[in-house]
């Protein structure tokens, strides 16, 4: 396959998910009519509808994690064929993430009991969140790619309470300590 083809195939990765989740009945952009960057409450309808928001960070870990993990185990394979690897991992959970048994999953497991789901808008911007981090990771050294893993994931911790690792914690095993101190008590 020509490397020129690969963007491509992202973009069709990236409607293909799109079209899934809107076929699922989730919401294209936020109910509240206004398309922001950046929605900072994270316990607000806005957090998962608008471009971006706390957990955009955990999206750009999932890029250096992925871009680290596919160097790892297929080192002979193009860059931008893993990264359209790595982008069909993410646009795979972005669908998954968005049905009613994980949302439900969300809802028993972390703090978020108004969790509903992302907006297409925000799932969208999730996988190209993915995406930079990858890009970084491709071009940043080892240690700083790792520093800024560990920096995104301490400073989500620091203001949300939440982040990647607790979030993956939480889903799969919670932790009844960690979500009362993540409700704040």
């Amino acid at each position: 396959m020509p490397a020129r083809t690969w963007p491509l195939l992202g973009l069709l990765l990236i409607l293909a998910a799109a079209a899934i989740e809107l076929a699922m009945g989730r919401e294209p952009w936020c109910r509240c009519g206004t398309i922001r960057l950046w929605a900072n409450a994270v316990n607000s309808a806005e957090n998962s509808q608008q471009v971006a928001d706390w957990y955009t960070p955990s999206h750009v870990v999932h890029g250096l994690l992925f871009y680290a993990l596919l160097a790892l185990a297929l080192p002979r394979v193009p860059r931008g064929l893993r990264a359209l690897i790595a982008l069909a991992i993410e646009a795979a959970w972005e669908v998954a993430e968005n049905s009613s048994w994980v949302i439900e999953r969300y809802r028993a497991a972390t703090i978020a009991l108004d969790y509903y789901g992302d907006s297409v808008l925000n799932s969208v911007s999730d996988m190209l969140a993915m995406l930079l981090g990858f890009w970084l990771a491709s071009r940043l050294p080892v240690w700083l790619s790792v520093l800024l893993a560990l920096g995104l994931e301490l400073l989500a911790l620091a203001v949300i309470r939440d982040n990647l690792t607790l979030n993956v914690l939480m889903l799969l095993h919670p932790v009844p300590a960690i979500r009362d101190w993540q409700a704040g008590g």
